[in-house]
């Protein structure tokens, strides 16, 4: 079901076995087997953004006494990019998003528009991307990180960013809905809505997550 080409996406490589690599993917709930030879393919896959068989590794480990200020640096970088003055990411991205689903119906009609729409609840729900379920993976690190930085107010933001997460699941539900054809459906108008109000309340947690780095 995920045999899908995107030449975006990375992957963790912990472990060979023999001709088989073990690969962790924030797709699948457990580690898999990659064959040697299909790795290759992936690594040197033609397309928009080919990889060009670039690979990440470490030269090195830090020490444990370093990991605080690593997860703080972080953290910073994380709320530099949400927040970061550029039109198609971060908070913004998801504003412009936003204009344009309100725009959809009247500039490709309703049969394109809820493809579209159908297609932007796969990227969310399904890959991954910018969507729901990254915002709960990153309130558990957030979790850990109260811990490990002796930083209550972490917790709580976790706790915020979980709440975000649930906002954007019920937006695909709502999207869902509305392309299955239910007559009590959200429109793709209330939907756009529904965006930037999500992205007003990441806009807000950004803003106060990166103050209580910074204090």
């Amino acid at each position: 079901a995920l045999r899908f080409h995107f030449n975006a996406h990375n992957l963790l490589v912990i472990a060979r076995d023999g001709d088989d690599y073990i690969v962790s993917d924030p797709v699948m709930a457990e580690v898999v087997r990659c064959p040697a030879d299909d790795l290759c393919r992936a690594r040197f896959a033609a397309g928009t953004l080919a990889p060009r068989g670039r690979c990440y590794y470490f030269s090195a480990v830090p020490s444990a006494a370093r990991l605080p200020a690593v997860v703080a640096s972080a953290i910073r970088a994380v709320c530099r990019d949400m927040l970061a003055p550029v039109p198609i990411a971060g908070v913004r991205g998801m504003r412009m998003l936003a204009r344009d689903m309100g725009r959809w119906e009247k500039k490709y009609g309703r049969r394109k528009a809820l493809s579209a729409l159908a297609q932007l609840v796969r990227m969310q729900e399904e890959i991954g991307t910018g969507g729901a379920g990254f915002r709960f993976i990153y309130a558990a690190f957030l979790q850990e990180a109260a811990t490990l930085l002796q930083r209550p107010a972490l917790q709580e933001h976790a706790s915020a960013l979980t709440a975000i997460g649930d906002g954007w699941r019920e937006f695909a539900v709502q999207a869902t809905r509305r392309c299955k054809g239910q007559e009590d459906a959200a429109s793709v108008a209330e939907l756009a809505a529904m965006v930037e109000q999500q992205a007003q309340r990441e806009e807000q947690f950004f803003r106060a997550l990166v103050a209580t780095v910074k204090s």
